[in-house]
């Protein structure tokens, strides 16, 4: 739909005949589940009118909202695939072994199904996708003044999608991955590595296995550590159970391993108030509901663990995880790498029961 600037100014008059106009519009499509969420966002927009909105705010508005919507049109089709996320340097050579690791993780990872998600530009990205393969790739650009060329194997390819801020393009490597692999890089790197721990510690975005790879015998990732447990952990700043969202190593085999064991039993987490739901693979049989009661006592709020014997209402909107089993409590909404542990105990009790 256009709108005039005649046309503009009789809705900016009476804002419920445009309300009236786009609801009548969204109602001409069957079984659309976002109208009202369209309306809400299409009535914030129009305040910004209303705001009187410097330009410059509204450019920067209307460029994330172009570039979010264009990268949710990309993903759409590849929504029911896992998908990892790979960081790592621009400005690693060819002939290092950590290109070698990550052309080979990107490899075995692509082999289970999965697909990969990168910067799309040299170095560790180049690498990733060259051992994923183009149709196995999405490629997640930015516009610098340097370093910002698609590499080879994804240029040109309909998956890879070109950013101008940083923001958004964050928030599609988070939101469409299923994990998060972590190659040495520099300044930018270690961004996206602190940033993903954070939401994943908070709790702002989905669990998710966090995979730091160094080259074989390398102390890259492990000097990081060091630092982390000196300067975080010791002065209280991270507790304890924080280094249980992520994993170190130097093996590609093992990353691999790491990010599909995730995955046995779990499935997904949704919080619906008060509970925060864990959909499951496979069945919570009474001993392994004893124990994580157990074991995990110090995070639920009030209550027990228990079994759900169906979806709850809220999750209407999500008919693919209808199949799936449920268990739910009051967590307490702030032990993320607790949480992590008890997916990790769920999983083990899956490999044992195979």
């Amino acid at each position: 739909m256009s709108l005039s600037s005649s046309s503009f100014r009789k809705y900016y008059k009476d804002p419920q005949v445009l309300v009236e106009r786009l609801q009548e519009i969204i109602d001409n499509r069957d079984s659309y589940s976002g109208t009202d969420l369209f309306l809400q966002m299409f009535e914030r927009v129009f305040k910004l009118v209303g705001d009187e909105t410097f330009s410059a705010d509204l450019k920067m508005l209307n460029h994330a909202l172009l570039e979010l919507r264009y990268a949710f049109k990309v993903f759409a089709p590849y929504r029911s695939i896992r998908k990892v996320s790979i960081f790592g340097s621009a400005r690693t050579p060819g002939d290092r072994p950590e290109y070698e690791i990550a052309e080979k993780f990107a490899n075995l990872v692509t082999r289970l199904g999965y697909m990969v998600i990168t910067g799309a530009g040299p170095g560790i990205m180049e690498a990733a996708q060259g051992g994923a393969g183009r149709a196995r790739s999405f490629g997640v650009n930015i516009r610098l003044p340097f370093e910002s060329k698609a590499n080879a194997v994804i240029e040109n390819d309909p998956k890879l999608i070109h950013f101008k801020y940083f923001f958004t393009r964050k928030v599609c490597f988070l939101k469409e991955t299923d994990a998060l692999v972590i190659f040495p890089g520099g300044f930018g790197t270690h961004d996206e590595a602190f940033e993903s721990l954070t939401l994943v510690q908070t709790g702002k975005s989905h669990l998710v296995p966090i995979v730091f790879v160094d080259r074989p015998g390398g102390t890259y990732w492990s000097d990081w550590l060091d630092y982390i447990r000196k300067h975080l952990l010791e002065p209280g700043y991270i507790d304890s159970f924080d280094e249980s969202l992520f994993h170190l190593t130097d093996s590609a085999e093992d990353a691999v391993a790491t990010v599909d064991r995730f995955y046995l039993n779990y499935h997904s987490c949704r919080f619906a108030r008060p509970l925060q739901i864990i959909r499951l693979n496979h069945p919570v049989g009474d001993e392994l509901l004893t124990r994580l009661n157990r074991e995990f006592r110090d995070i639920i709020v009030s209550g027990n663990i228990e079994r759900l014997p169906a979806p709850l209402e809220v999750e209407s909107d999500e008919p693919e995880t209808a199949h799936l089993y449920r268990i739910a409590f009051r967590f307490d909404r702030k032990s993320y790498g607790r949480l992590r542990e008890l997916i990790d105990v769920l999983n083990l009790d899956a490999v044992g029961s195979r």
